[in-house]
């Protein structure tokens, strides 16, 4: 029987998503953990990969499941309470969905979103999960009119990792702003104007493509290059005419969506 898992985790101390042979990962400890529960081998396929530190909230992954434990009503709730409490704190699965036998969570995706936070200056409140990014002088309008040449269907070539084995470059990005992001009370007064995001949302994303964007980004915001130099960098097709990657710890993928309901 085909199910999704809807997860959520902690980057920080795995090399990403993906099954690695010596170094851990989230789909490694997802997969020991629901083996040793169902007492079955269970391999899970994740909707796509996440980079070394990277985050994810509502991540969605599948597993072919042959146990005929019924998982709803009470005993989903008690197979819940029991996978999460094999799982390291920094992974929690939020819901376990069965599907029809040819849904797949990472072919069948429609669209992913990424969230990159970034503070402009340090502060005691705002943890790992923002990047300090040292300019009092940001100019997040330029960054808004660089984003925008990221929209629509193109080549990011550019913004692809240096020896990726992707040969499809081409991807279709629907949205690329950046925006305030203070943090809800009593720190809010702390954050306000300090704290940014940037979201983007794409049918698929290369590797280390979104880290890229926003360190491409930056030398817009800090009036190294002009908003238009975006589209000039990706006209290039190459990696080294674009900006840094920026830290993987502030990067969270927040969003997928199916043209089929997950319930």
């Amino acid at each position: 029987m085909k199910y999704f898992i809807k997860l959520s985790y902690d980057g920080a101390g795995f090399n990403g998503w993906q099954l690695q042979k010596n170094a851990p990962s989230i789909q490694e400890e997802l997969q020991k953990a629901f083996s040793l529960l169902l007492k079955e081998d269970i391999e899970i396929t994740g909707c796509g990969r996440t980079d070394s530190g990277v985050n994810a909230v509502n991540y969605i992954a599948h597993a072919e499941i042959a146990s005929k434990m019924a998982l709803s009503g009470k005993t989903k709730h008690h197979f819940l309470y029991k996978i999460n409490a094999i799982l390291p704190n920094s992974i929690k699965v939020l819901g376990i969905y069965r599907m029809h036998q040819e849904a797949h969570a990472r072919f069948d995706a429609t669209s992913r979103t990424y969230k990159y936070y970034l503070s402009t200056e340090p502060s005691p409140f705002l943890g790992p999960h923002t990047w300090y990014f040292k300019c009092r002088n940001l100019d997040m309008e330029a960054m808004n009119k660089g984003a925008a040449y990221f929209i629509g269907t193109k080549d990011f070539s550019s913004l692809q990792k240096t020896g990726s084995d992707v040969t499809n470059p081409v991807c279709t990005v629907s949205e690329a702003y950046w925006k305030k992001a203070p943090l809800p009370a009593p720190f809010a007064r702390e954050t306000a104007g300090k704290r940014i995001v940037f979201t983007v949302t794409s049918n698929r994303f290369l590797r280390n493509m979104v880290r890229a964007m926003v360190g491409s980004l930056l030398e817009v915001g800090t009036h190294k290059k002009d908003p238009e130099w975006i589209a000039e960098m990706l006209k290039k097709k190459n990696r080294s005419a674009a900006g840094l990657s920026v830290p993987g710890e502030a990067l969270f993928l927040c969003d997928i969506k199916y043209p089929y309901p997950i319930k």
